[in-house]
């Protein structure tokens, strides 16, 4: 009766860790049960997913010779590897497999190895990397376990693999954000802020609903507009300071006993080097919108500017976050131009399939389809992607606005100063 007992006990402690405490219910139970099952069954789950190739000619005959028949040969792979949310193992191609053969067959290996996810992803010509993924790691997302920020490279959204996805302005300097009310696009933002705020960066805001989303943030600003008239203003104060980076890039190369060459600001010596601008424009579809000639004017005006910035920006350290609630070729002259600049997407759920195609469409035809179908329970679940045609899907950790208007206070003294866009810094209280 004892013995029964405290086998319920612990059953029931194992059932509340794997609940509460995923990841220490996968260090102690999930991975070696995983592990034993992946290592036994590999072979026979190979060959029945279709990922087997004969065996050589010279192992057909060895096997003749003893009265057998040759069994195929499966990948060799390495010894399945523990992460913090499931497996990783390395597999060597036989000859004629590719990585889509294991792609399309990833499915069937979770369902096979009883897995919350497979993926699949190729490390260098001949190799793969297998990553077994022990349960739902969007679910419940820890900002405490995500990797150390940089500058301007900073990790934004726990992967649905288990891993951070980075959000590197120098790698990737232009994005957009896309997401519909309560899908979780103002917590993405919040946690981007509040990691620029920490950095030297300078942070302009251009929120044409009256300020109502980036008002909070006001203390770590350097500049903010509110209104479309405010924000032509602010625009051509912008594509000026960018102008004089690039007097400043062309200075340096002027002196032929000092002459430095570069095509950006990040091949200047760190003394001469402008501050990076990271520009963030709320509800883009604002600034599209007229109602009058003199509307469509100011428009055409504030979306060729935006244009600029972007085809140009990235040489000067100036970067756009161009966020909106959807995102279509009808909002006008301009837009689909846009768009093209903006290499990064991070598409929550929409209201719209063209918002989807919009954002996604051009990077993978896939990618837009998973984004029509993220659930509207689990704010904060995202599609994201870029040019090379990778995507993948994402969780942002909760930061309420409370604490994230703190973190921008306390950092309020690295705001700095630009005599360009000292006008349209936002007065705080």
């Amino acid at each position: 009766m004892y013995t029964l007992i405290s086998g319920v006990a612990v059953l029931g402690a194992l059932l509340v860790a794997r609940r509460r405490f995923p990841v220490f219910f996968w260090w102690l139970v999930g991975y070696p049960v995983t592990a034993v099952r992946v290592t036994v069954s590999y072979r026979a789950t190979m060959d029945a997913c279709g990922l087997t190739v004969p065996a050589s000619a010279m192992r057909r005959a060895t096997a003749r010779m003893v009265g057998r028949q040759a069994a195929p040969v499966a990948p060799r792979h390495s010894l399945p590897r523990p992460t913090g949310s499931g497996l990783v193992m390395r597999l060597r191609l036989a000859a004629g497999q590719s990585p889509e053969d294991f792609t399309a067959s990833a499915d069937r290996l979770r369902h096979a190895w009883a897995a919350h996810a497979v993926h699949i992803r190729p490390i260098k010509p001949g190799w793969l990397e297998l990553r077994l993924v022990g349960w739902d790691v969007l679910a419940d997302v820890d900002p405490v376990n995500r990797t150390r920020p940089e500058h301007l490279r900073l990790p934004l959204a726990l992967r649905e693999d288990g891993d951070w996805h980075v959000r590197d302005f120098r790698t990737v300097p232009h994005e957009l954000i896309l997401g519909a009310t309560q899908s979780g696009k103002s917590v993405y933002l919040r946690n981007l802020l509040c990691g620029l705020a920490r950095q030297r960066v300078a942070l302009v805001g251009i929120d044409c609903k009256w300020g109502v989303e980036l008002a909070p943030f006001s203390a770590r600003l350097s500049a903010l507009a509110d209104t479309p008239d405010a924000a032509n203003d602010l625009l051509d104060a912008l594509v000026e300071e960018m102008e004089g980076r690039f007097r400043s890039i062309g200075s340096a190369r002027s002196d032929p006993a000092n002459a430095i060459l570069t095509s950006d600001v990040w091949g200047l010596p760190e003394e001469l080097r402008p501050v990076p601008i990271v520009v963030v424009v709320d509800e883009v579809a604002e600034l599209f919108l007229a109602a009058g000639k003199e509307d469509e004017k100011r428009r055409d005006a504030m979306v060729t500017k935006l244009i600029r910035l972007a085809q140009l920006g990235r040489a000067a350290g100036m970067y756009l976050e161009v966020c909106g609630q959807r995102f279509g070729s009808e909002l006008g002259k301009g837009a689909t131009m846009l768009r093209a600049q903006l290499t990064g997407r991070f598409c929550h759920r929409v209201n719209d399939e063209s918002s989807a195609n919009m954002a996604l469409a051009d990077i993978a035809a896939e990618a837009a389809l998973a984004a029509t179908t993220l659930p509207a329970e689990r704010p904060g679940v995202a599609i994201v992607g870029d040019s090379s045609g990778g995507w993948a899907r994402v969780r942002s950790p909760y930061l309420s606005l409370d604490d994230a208007a703190a973190v921008c206070r306390e950092t309020s003294t690295l705001a700095p100063y630009l005599p360009g866009l000292a006008p349209f810094r936002p007065v705080t209280w």
